[in-house]
């Protein structure tokens, strides 16, 4: 099957509005095979919107529509869509009152207008929204179909995962599994060259490799008459390029390389601290979001002056002096003084240039240094990282945490 997806909305084409929609559609329609090869962003605007539908549907199969579902004049994705069908609106009762008892729970009363929410024609397949006043709606003439969504994410996505996805698996005989390889440390290009045979031979399962937030995913994507048979085509592929990538592949699934690192930490019962300079308690942050972290995680600081560098983890007012905050023996007395302080297991460091300003030719604006202790042993991780401030910051965290990861690896600790 082919889809396109089109997301309606004037406020998304002014820019006030980031389009998650798309992105988060895109992904879960190629984790069930459904090839999505256009997407679109009209604004609300009928004449427009019915080009839209009609030059989709001549190439595709279904469309997916966000946005317009509210009870405003200017919401009018369903009632477009319906008279693109040739189908008249018709009140639906049940519907409405759905629609009352969210209104009640909250303690708020509708207005007229919001009853413009309960019309659907009869032809469709209503699809309840568990999450707000708009529900969307499955229509379907001469084997094309049109699926209307809400805009907010927090509306759409739930009725994408609970109604439109089962009822699209219902309409092929395969099975569809993906399984999503989580790389870091490596580049893309890296990553395709490293596996391009792999690449150039697929058939099934696909492969497809994707860059976001400082790491790569590879994602395998199996057809099969059973979910058994479909994992049985993806095994040897992903035992390969578990054997290509080594310790650069750190999980399978959705999870990040923050809650990969804290599991280890949490399950092995490891204390730890952490004493930012440059990156201003990001690390810290990043750990803390992992649930059951704080049995383990005793301490952070953002000791940016030298002045908390000296008083608070008890670094050498000599070293600051003579080679800097930003070198190798300050990162290592960061990590050694924050561990100290609550005899935690391990202790992480970092001091670096994020700039814009502050560089030099010796010291340039991007050179990090990590600090990590681990019982006994430091070790001190130079790093120089391109872009502007916050990314420098961004690439740092993640890397210190990679690295952590690696040296916990590397002493037996999974």
């Amino acid at each position: 099957m082919r889809a396109e997806i089109i997301t309606v909305g004037t406020e998304i084409l002014l820019g006030d509005i980031l389009n998650t929609n798309t992105h988060y559609l895109a992904n879960e329609l190629a984790s069930i095979g459904v090839d999505v090869y256009y997407q679109m962003t009209v604004g609300d605007n009928e004449k427009r919107l019915l080009e839209c539908l009609q030059e989709s549907l001549n190439r595709s199969d279904i469309v997916i529509c966000t946005g317009g579902l509210g009870p405003t004049e200017d919401d009018i994705t369903k009632e477009v869509c319906a008279k693109f069908f040739g189908y008249d609106l018709k009140f639906d009762e049940k519907c409405w009152n759905d629609i009352l008892k969210l209104f009640y729970r909250k303690d708020k009363v509708p207005t007229e207008n919001n009853k413009k929410q309960a019309y659907f024609p009869k032809e469709g397949i209503i699809l309840p929204n568990d999450y707000g006043t708009a529900p969307g709606c499955i229509m379907e003439k001469d084997n094309k179909m049109i699926v209307v969504l809400p805009g907010p994410p927090r509306e759409m996505k739930p009725m994408y995962d609970n109604y439109v996805r089962p009822y699209l698996l219902k309409k092929t005989d395969y099975i569809i599994e993906s399984r999503v390889l989580r790389i870091i440390g490596v580049g893309e290009s890296s990553i395709e060259e490293e596996i391009i045979d792999l690449i150039q031979k697929q058939s099934n399962p696909t492969i497809a490799t994707y860059a976001k937030d400082y790491e790569c995913t590879i994602r395998l994507t199996a057809k099969a008459k059973s979910k058994e048979e479909a994992e049985k085509l993806i095994e040897p592929v992903e035992a390969e390029i578990k054997c290509r990538f080594k310790e650069n592949l750190y999980a399978i699934g959705e999870t990040t390389i923050e809650d990969e690192v804290s599991k280890i930490l949490v399950n092995n019962d490891l204390t730890i601290s952490v004493a930012e300079s440059c990156t201003g308690g990001m690390v810290s942050s990043s750990l803390i979001n992992y649930p059951g972290i704080s049995s383990v995680f005793m301490e952070g600081c953002v000791t940016y002056a030298n002045e908390a560098k000296i008083k608070t983890l008890g670094v050498s007012e000599n070293t600051l002096n003579t080679v800097g905050a930003v070198s190798e023996e300050c990162a290592k007395e960061m990590a050694e003084g924050v561990a100290r302080r609550h005899n935690t297991n391990i202790g992480l460091s970092t001091t670096g240039i994020a700039g814009p300003g502050g560089g030099s030719e010796e010291k340039p604006v991007g050179l990090v240094y990590f600090g990590i202790y681990i019982n006994g042993k430091t070790i001190v991780k130079k790093y120089i990282f391109s872009g502007n401030r916050y990314t420098i910051r961004y690439r740092a965290c993640k890397s210190i945490i990679n690295d952590l990861r690696l040296e916990l690896l590397k002493n037996n600790i999974k």
